[in-house]
């Protein structure tokens, strides 16, 4: 069972990256403890591997769980701190997730409010779609808008680049801020060929606070004020105004 986030898309994700101004100490010990910490508590969380870029991966053992299953997972680059939980079954089981490693790291990573740069929550929906990415949000988002004669115009063949971003602030300090992405992925091969792949056509609702501001400076409690936030914007505008017709435009095309 998905979050209700997710039940117009083919995959929903929720995502959370902590930014350091200091590199993280990766030496073997300290991540062996951390990694081993978050195995203990959660058994399924087991498989260690290097990416290509160094960063080091904690992830769901189970490599050959169905597509669309739900996978939690923890990153630790240089510069940050990564996890995430893929296909998540609620949002509860999300913030379990994530309150127990924001709890854990500050111990295991030996960190400080004074090292953060800025935290970050990310709600992905992935749509999938073979067609002009492009084409269908210009027609599906754009139509009654006043780029339309561009957009769409009499003198456009094909809509090659259609992905609009959008930040505002939540706070008059700007110290918090959301952002809301829409990213395509069609080729200028694919257009002038006529022959599309069936590719992901993603929303991205990104809600950050940084910090050197009042306010919170607990980690956990940080989270729970993205994560409403979040919750808030994806209910109330994300969703609504953005997948979901998004959606509908790509069901009427298949």
């Amino acid at each position: 069972m998905r979050t209700t986030l997710g039940a117009q898309c083919d995959d929903f994700h929720i995502s959370g990256r902590l930014a350091l101004k200091l590199d993280l100490s990766l030496d073997r010990e300290t991540v062996l403890h951390f990694f081993d910490r978050v195995r203990r508590a959660h058994p399924a969380v087991s498989r260690f591997r290097r990416r290509d870029d160094g960063a080091l991966v904690l992830e769901e053992a189970d490599a050959d769980a169905r597509e669309g299953e739900a996978k939690r997972w923890l990153r630790l680059e240089p510069g940050s701190i990564r996890f995430g939980y893929f296909a998540p079954p609620s949002r509860a089981a999300c913030r379990q997730f994530a309150r127990f490693l924001l709890e854990q790291a500050p111990y295991h990573l030996t960190l400080s409010d004074l090292d953060i740069d800025y935290f970050e929550i990310v709600y992905g929906f992935d749509m999938e779609y073979r067609g002009n990415h492009d084409q269908l949000v210009a027609e599906t988002l754009f139509a009654e808008h006043p780029l339309a004669s561009f957009l769409m115009g009499s003198e456009c063949v094909h809509t090659v680049d259609c992905q609009p971003y959008f930040g505002i602030t939540l706070t008059p300090k700007c110290d918090m801020q959301a952002y809301l992405e829409i990213k395509t992925r069609t080729s200028s091969f694919e257009i002038r060929t006529g022959e599309y792949e069936a590719q992901v056509l993603s929303v991205y609702l990104t809600v950050q606070r940084f910090w050197g501001f009042e306010g919170h400076t607990d980690l956990c409690e940080v989270y729970e004020e993205l994560a409403g936030a979040a919750d808030n914007l994806a209910v109330q505008r994300a969703v609504p105004l953005v997948v979901n017709p998004l959606a509908l435009a790509i069901a009427s095309r298949r």
